[in-house]
């Protein structure tokens, strides 16, 4: 065997730069390795579809750390190269290149790859997805030479998307093929904000829509299609349809998993010595009645790679935290709490014509989960509400004038 390390992260985003960065803050002194497919070092991934997309930030500056960080604390980033087995008994993984790499203790945390449409032109030039530096980078250089997009799929990304391609002056048609935008993560009143929103400022969103394949001229895209025939003229298409988890060599070693892989409540994946965290770990959340589901979020990646380095360093600690959430589009800033699924009411605080106000979801009486656009103190009080499980007087949690730290502290 070649190279072998104490401890090695394979994923060097969120979750991955975060297991390395904690394991150094709870003194482990071993070797630490971090193994990512991009060149790149650790970034933020959000900011690809929001700041990135609409150059208000600099690569630099979504950056998680800056280089000299990871020379300080001796963590070796092997960039670029990616992991394409696991030995679970060798203790080993093997990368495309054909090196064979040791560990003590292995990190998944690969992420997922965005879900890519299977019609006929999807491999066109001028079709992205957004889930690197190097998507977004490829979308930002034909962005002069276009003035038509249609953007597949209503959620945050496609939307997040949308928002920046509308702010750059371009035409935009957003195709959703359920009967409301953002339809998987939000509640009706939400959806139908942002799809006025986003009307308003002259993206024209379709609903019920269903893609047949894309066209195209030379090797570049020039439209899509429709399952009613009609075509949508384009020079540019992003899919923002999902992601798939990035976990077929733990799978093929013979990890449990599915949609992701399994790991208990302290991201122990089924193979001995390695962990799972992020997008990529199906766990059992309390927030979810103890579902077992994936959590797509910056908060769920780091919080996991928290509890693994703990674990690591002999700590005693369980992963039970309060998810949260955030998208940016146009002047709305979306800031939710908890996971809304399985909801029985909606309560609304303040009026959406304000464009300030929340939406706080309600099973059995309990606050499971709240939407806050443009209401960071509700966001910032609500999670009380949501830790706590607390079943407020509907009329005084319906008052936006009633803070809810008020209904938090009554309980």
């Amino acid at each position: 065997m070649g190279q072998a390390y104490d401890v090695v992260i394979v994923g060097a985003g969120h979750g991955g730069a975060q297991a390395a960065i904690a394991l150094r803050q709870n003194k482990f002194e071993g070797t630490i390795a971090m193994i990512g497919d991009e060149p790149e070092l650790p970034y933020e991934r959000p900011p690809l579809s929001k700041d990135y997309l609409a150059k208000e930030k600099t690569f630099e500056r979504i950056l998680i750390r800056q280089p000299a960080f990871w020379e300080e604390r001796n963590i070796a980033m092997l960039l670029g190269r990616k992991v394409i087995a696991v030995d679970p008994a060798a203790h080993s993984i093997t990368t495309e290149d054909g090196a064979t790499i040791g560990y003590g203790k292995l990190i998944w945390a690969t992420g997922g790859k965005p879900r890519r449409l299977v019609c006929s032109g999807h491999d066109l030039a001028g079709v992205h997805t957004v889930r690197t530096r190097a998507d977004a980078d490829r979308m930002m250089d034909e962005l002069d030479g276009i003035t038509r997009a249609v953007v597949i799929g209503g959620g945050y990304i496609g939307l997040e998307a949308a928002a920046v391609l509308a702010k750059f002056g371009k035409q935009v048609v957003l195709l959703e093929a359920l009967d409301r935008v953002l339809a998987r993560v939000a509640g009706e009143p939400l959806s139908r904000f942002y799809e006025a929103e986003h009307r308003a400022h002259g993206v024209e969103v379709r609903l019920g829509a269903r893609v047949d394949c894309l066209e195209g001229a030379d090797g570049k895209v020039t439209g899509v299609r429709l399952h009613d025939g009609e075509v949508l003229d384009c020079q540019m298409v992003i899919v923002g349809i999902g992601i798939v988890p990035a976990v077929e060599p733990l799978i093929a070693a013979g990890a449990e998993g599915g949609n992701g892989v399994s790991v208990d409540d302290r991201c122990r994946t089924s193979l001995p010595d390695i962990f799972a965290i992020g997008d990529c770990a199906l766990h059992s959340n309390g927030y979810a009645e103890g579902a077992t589901i994936r959590v797509e979020s910056v908060q769920n990646a780091n919080d996991q790679a928290t509890v693994v380095a703990k674990t690591i360093t002999g700590a005693d600690v369980t992963y039970d935290s309060v998810p949260w959430f955030w998208s940016n589009q146009y002047d709305l800033r979306l800031q939710t709490v908890g996971l809304s699924i399985g909801h029985d009411a909606v309560v609304q605080r303040g009026d959406t014509a304000s464009r300030s106000f929340s939406l706080v979801y309600l099973k059995g009486g309990r606050v499971i989960a709240l939407d806050c656009v443009n209401a960071t103190k509700d966001y910032v009080q609500g999670k009380a509400l949501v830790a706590g499980g607390i079943a407020p007087d509907p009329a005084r949690l319906a008052d936006a004038a009633v803070p809810l730290k008020e209904l938090a502290a009554a309980s």
